[in-house]
């Protein structure tokens, strides 16, 4: 189990960036769990969707209770996003990233527990939710993701998601941080956000409201659509559990990364 949810070559990966484990100078206590098992464990929570409580102990070693603290411990030290990181370096040396058109869209999902970064969701009779935002390239590999309210527009997250995308290897040359161009709906349209793109040096193709429609951006922007159906695969993210909004992200990016990685072992 522990090797099907973890393979050898994301092992390795994983620990570039997990942090060293805590010394004991003064001895005793219980032998600590391997980081391998307790990875597994994580990544079974997130796919399986299940609770802590309910994870099978005997199928991995560590009890929900150690899996649930490693996994607070990691997601302080920003584990997970320097992991999706990582792969989307192994990605972009091995020329798997395609950069000339970018897609950015978001999906709502409802807070059972409120929280940090949720709010009145206006197309869920108000009640309580969050946004995951989400920049990918062509192919559909994410390369910036954000969490934030469901109350607010999508308008908003663009600026920061894009500047959010890390600087990735190319397998020629420095690396890469901009898209060629950027396609995005009607939600986006407005003349700052192309003006912002523009002083960039980046394309933009967003509908206009009222003037076209949104379908022929469909051509392009289906990708990220596959993308969020990828995304709930990780059926942790189907409903937002997490009171703390670091949790959910956390989790947000342990589904991209596992995305990415998909990729990667192909």
């Amino acid at each position: 189990m522990v090797e099907r949810l973890v393979p050898d070559e994301l092992w390795a990966l994983f620990q570039r960036v997990v942090p060293e484990a805590p010394s004991r100078p003064q001895g005793g206590g219980r032998r600590r769990h391997g980081d391998r098992e307790v990875l597994a464990a994580i990544v079974f929570v997130a796919t399986s969707g299940c609770t802590w409580q309910q994870l099978p102990a005997a199928s991995f070693g560590p009890s929900g209770a150690t899996a649930h603290r490693r996994f607070t411990e990691w997601s302080k030290a920003r584990v997970w996003a320097k992991l999706h990181r990582l792969v989307l370096d192994e990605l972009g040396a091995r020329g798997e990233l395609d950069w000339s058109r970018c897609a950015i869209d978001s999906v709502n999902m409802r807070a059972l527990k409120k929280g940090d970064l949720t709010g009145p969701n206006p197309v869920d009779r108000g009640k309580f939710g969050s946004k995951i935002h989400l920049i990918t390239e062509r192919t559909g590999l994410p390369l910036s993701v954000g969490i934030s309210g469901a109350n607010l527009h999508d308008s908003q997250a663009l600026e920061p998601l894009v500047r959010g995308i890390p600087p990735i290897r190319s397998r020629r040359g420095r690396r890469r941080r901009k898209p060629g161009k950027l396609h995005a709906d009607k939600g986006y349209d407005y003349s700052h956000l192309r003006r912002w793109l523009r002083g960039r040096g980046i394309k933009h193709r967003i509908a206009r409201r009222g003037i076209e429609s949104s379908q022929r951006l469909g051509r392009h922007r289906w990708t990220i659509e596959r993308t969020m159906a990828w995304l709930a695969g990780c059926r942790r993210l189907h409903r937002r559990y997490e009171r703390k909004a670091e949790h959910f992200l956390a989790f947000t990016s342990i589904a991209c990364t596992l995305i990415c990685y998909r990729r990667l072992a192909k």
